[in-house]
């Protein structure tokens, strides 16, 4: 069995939590269409005012901010500005071999943590209980960071 095979439950563990993660990512912007169409606005683009069968009566109060749909829009960038490090760390990480169960809790710990802070996003938690979920994400991420890199360096 190689490393880098699904037959690897290390490895298997990292492409659930990675493909979990990437498809969060991209149904984010399924979820911003869905909220534009909900609320008839939100829209950024000037054309997006053209008469189409999906916006049969353009405003221009379409191109307004619609905090409903920009609360959606701030999820995903948050995704976008931390989903990538996860995908990377988690990869690097997996290649260290270390053991299966401190693994799934990390790798799985920081996919709970990230399904967690969107939850708290989308129904307006505050900030603080946002900024703990997002710290048990970031964490993860250190661990698994200086653990590849101590295990890169011999020590």
């Amino acid at each position: 069995m190689t490393q880098l095979s699904l037959q690897n439950p290390l490895f298997a563990t990292y492409a659930i939590a990675a493909t979990l993660m990437i498809l969060k990512a991209v149904g984010m912007s399924w979820l911003t269409v869905v909220r534009m169409m909900q609320e008839k606005g939100g829209f950024r683009s000037p054309e997006d005012l053209r008469k189409t069968p999906l916006n049969p009566a353009p405003d221009p109060k379409q191109l307004e901010p619609n905090e409903r749909v920009d609360r959606i829009r701030r999820i995903q960038m948050n995704d976008l500005e931390n989903l990538p490090f996860f995908l990377v760390a988690g990869f690097l990480y997996v290649l260290t071999e270390p053991s299966l169960l401190l693994a799934r809790l990390l790798l799985y710990g920081y996919v709970a943590s990230r399904l967690l802070h969107f939850a708290a996003y989308f129904t307006g938690q505050t900030h603080d209980m946002r900024a703990t979920l997002w710290t048990v994400g970031s964490l993860i991420l250190i661990f698994m960071t200086v653990r590849t890199l101590l295990v890169a360096l011999g020590v």
